[in-house]
């Protein structure tokens, strides 16, 4: 099959989709397909590039000032409707909604190409990504994103969610029938069994961390929708009832923001930076405690699944579809959204019983297993092929 994944970012730019994308890319090149991947370039310049089965194709872009490290595609139609022209492709699978995405489905369209969309954010972004004092104008805009994936989804063979709860509000307020498929996780790169035996104690010495105290830690971007701050509120709720120091992995525009809101709280932090999952990310996943997340956005958290993987506990907000991957009370838990005592308390019980965290995490492995990325690559091989028997008979 010649499959196209077109997506507005794609590694080394980093983003849930980027990582979705890339990963479901390299999987089908192993399986023999040839895949086209369009994305925004990393450099500026258009170029491309070709290992196996898999061609990378990067379209001149543009450095993006609302997101740290991210650049956009201008005007992308012309550049990928020649690309499809060239390439052939037998399906289209888009993973951005706008952008290189959206000018992939509308000439999948025009040929006649059968076109899949998977959804990585959902309307509720925009509130969640304004200031407070924007509330009002938010609503109508997310009314308004809600109208345009309504007709998005007119357009488009198959709507894809990460998960069966964003499958029933997409299927609620956009209609149609989103199939569910799960992101997955590198299950063998994110796993309790760390490669060596000092690994532990190299990472305190490189990060400058306390050998004598556990360690909470937070994953993602540090932009307004995560709600880091929210996280950082309860890691100081937690510290009350037990001592800890804090991680915060990644980076964003918040973060000089996060720094002084740490300061302020008294609360032994560190913030790295963004950290590869190539490089120290699973070594901080095993070094860790618990893991905290205050985000309301996500649809399927790859850095809970990863948490999960690695054998750590996770205290999150129970809102989106953390409820599917999360198992409150077995795998960590749930506090009600934005409830910074709550949170904090979940914390605080897995800091001073490191057994009951340990068996948490033990469970959270177990059911990261069942998101395993060869099923991943199993169940969009199933879709895609309904999808081409559905426009063979037409």
């Amino acid at each position: 099959m010649r499959i196209v994944l077109a997506c507005q970012s794609y590694p080394p730019m980093v983003s849930g989709a980027a990582i979705v994308a890339s990963r479901l890319a390299e999987g089908l090149a192993r399986r023999g397909h040839a895949v086209l991947v369009l994305a925004a370039s990393d450099r500026g310049p258009a170029y491309t590039s070709t290992a196996g089965g898999l061609r990378l194709h990067r379209l001149r872009s543009f450095h993006n000032p609302l997101r740290v490290g991210q650049r956009f595609v201008a005007w992308p139609a012309g550049s990928v409707r020649a690309a499809l022209a060239a390439f052939q492709p037998d399906l289209v699978h888009a993973h951005d909604p706008t952008g290189v995405g959206l000018a992939a489905l509308q000439a999948a369209r025009a040929g006649g190409i059968p076109a899949l969309l998977t959804l990585h954010q959902l309307p509720w972004f925009v509130p969640a990504s304004l200031p407070a004092w924007a509330a009002g104008p938010a609503q109508p805009l997310e009314a308004l994103a809600w109208a345009y994936y309504r007709w998005l989804g007119r357009r488009v063979d198959q709507v894809i969610t990460p998960s069966r709860t964003i499958a029933d509000i997409v299927r609620a307020h956009a209609a149609g029938d989103p199939a569910a498929i799960s992101n997955g996780v590198d299950l063998e790169r994110f796993n309790p069994a760390p490669p060596a035996p000092e690994e532990a104690a190299a990472l305190r010495r490189k990060y400058g961390l306390d050998p004598q105290l556990p360690l909470i830690l937070h994953v993602g971007r540090l932009d307004a929708d995560k709600r880091v701050d929210l996280a950082l509120r309860a890691a100081a709720v937690a510290l009350r009832a037990a001592p800890a120091q804090m991680v915060i992995a990644g980076d964003g525009r918040q973060r000089p923001a996060l720094e002084a809101l740490s300061r302020e709280l008294g609360l032994p932090a560190r913030f790295l930076g963004y950290v590869s999952a190539a490089g120290d990310l699973p070594g901080l996943y095993r070094l860790a405690r618990v893991f905290v997340t205050a985000s309301e956005v996500e649809i399927q958290s790859s850095v809970v699944l990863e948490a999960g993987a690695a054998g750590l506990p996770v205290v999150v907000a129970r809102a989106s579809s953390m409820a599917e991957f999360v198992e409150d009370g077995r795998t960590g838990y749930l506090a009600p959204p934005r409830d910074v005592e709550a949170l904090g308390a979940g914390l605080a019980r897995l800091l001073r019983d490191p057994e009951h965290a340990r068996d948490l995490g033990r469970a959270g492995r177990v059911r990261a297993e069942a998101h395993a990325p060869e099923r991943t690559l199993d169940a969009h091989a199933v879709v895609y092929q309904r999808v081409m028997s559905a426009r063979a008979r037409l």
